[in-house]
């Protein structure tokens, strides 16, 4: 009989249960909250990496840049003439432009190839504008990459790739040449954004913080944002906003959760998981049919010739299990110890679960991932 050693695939649940009956630990308001409007941007650029030893793109569409680029610096390629170096490469940089960065900051890019280009060791990204969503420059990427792959080929073409040679990295390698403007400072309101809505959370640091400062300077306004009255000045504010994400805040406990990994067979229940009053019974049905073919040799000069005759044992074998009963607000210990009697495996367990959840015995939300 297969049993389901729960105790390590669990031991996050049973923490949770153990945490659960001392007092909630609190938390920052800064780890758990975020202003409104307080982001970090995207940018995209298009641009050569160059200096590459042989392992650059072999397509038109690089070559065709490579020669746009040159009649920007004034070199004029005749138009009967094919630029097939194997040097260049074409290459999308992408970087993330904090909130309140300032023109002249610099900040780190990724650079992947477009193109058939085997690796990007060893070359060198040429400038590259880094355009926002509104089509506008806000950086000018280039330099040295940084890469952590690396590919080798043998004449006989053997090969051997580590990691991911065709992207890199630039430490740094972004200039900021202009400022995405914000709304902090303007309004007479803060909005903090909860990472996780909870109206509990959302109400406990709206209460936190007009029991620190008094009055109603802050309302919940749904399960995610908290609208918190701020000053005017922007000094001020700023000041005020470091008081504001340095409040502990005990935030709620998450909704009853069973989370299901069916590829790896990882099984995480919260410590809130109840069960409602239901019979469970739980067995498993195997079928075994095994091949046994026989000769059949004819008597001597009787003509017949030898043949093989199949023959198929089929043999159907069922565990004798017990149903077992689960009590009213059966707690998450006694969910596991019930599943372990009964030696259910993990794909079984999805079973119960399931089977629990359409009998509307389950108190839980159950995710299978």
């Amino acid at each position: 009989m297969a049993r389901f050693t729960l105790h390590s695939v669990i031991k996050i649940g049973l923490l949770g249960l153990a945490f659960s009956q001392s007092p909630a630990m609190a938390e920052r308001v800064k780890d758990i909250a975020s202003v409104a409007g307080v982001r970090s941007n995207q940018l995209i650029g298009y641009g050569l990496v160059v200096g590459l030893n042989r392992t650059g793109d072999k397509n038109r569409f690089t070559s065709q840049t490579l020669r746009n680029m040159l009649l920007q610096l004034g070199v004029t390629v005749p138009p009967g003439i094919d630029l097939k170096s194997k040097n260049i490469a074409a290459v999308s940089v992408q970087a993330d432009l904090p909130a309140f960065a300032k023109p002249g900051q610099t900040i780190d890019v990724n650079v992947s190839s477009l193109g058939d280009a085997t690796s990007l060791r060893g070359g060198s990204l040429l400038m590259t504008p880094l355009r926002g969503a509104d089509g506008q420059i806000y950086a000018v990427a280039q330099g040295n990459l940084v890469v952590g792959g690396l590919s080798a080929q043998g004449l006989d073409g053997s090969k051997v790739t580590v990691n991911v040679p065709s992207a890199g990295r630039i430490p740094n390698g972004a200039t900021v040449e202009r400022e995405v403007p914000t709304g902090f400072a303007q309004g007479s309101h803060l909005i903090l954004n909860l990472h996780t809505p909870d109206f509990t959370t959302a109400n406990q640091v709206a209460d936190i913080i007009n029991r620190t400062y008094g009055g109603s300077v802050a309302r919940a306004l749904d399960a995610a944002s908290v609208q918190v009255s701020a000053p005017h000045d922007p000094a001020q504010r700023v000041s005020f906003t470091s008081l504001i994400e340095n409040l502990d805040v005990s935030p709620g406990e998450a909704p009853a959760k069973v989370i299901v990994n069916s590829r790896t067979g990882t099984v995480v229940i919260s410590s809130h998981v109840r069960v409602q009053p239901a019979a469970v019974t739980h067995g498993n049905l195997s079928v075994t049919i095994s091949e046994k073919p026989i000769v059949s040799q004819p008597p001597a000069l009787s003509g017949g010739s030898t043949a093989i005759v199949p023959r198929s044992d089929v043999t159907v074998n069922e565990e004798a299990n017990r149903m077992f009963v689960f009590n009213p607000g059966v707690s998450l210990d006694e969910i596991v110890q019930a599943v372990n009697r009964v030696g259910a495996a993990p794909s079984d367990l999805v079973a119960i679960l399931e089977a629990l959840r359409s009998a509307g015995a389950l108190r839980a939300e159950l995710i299978v991932i």
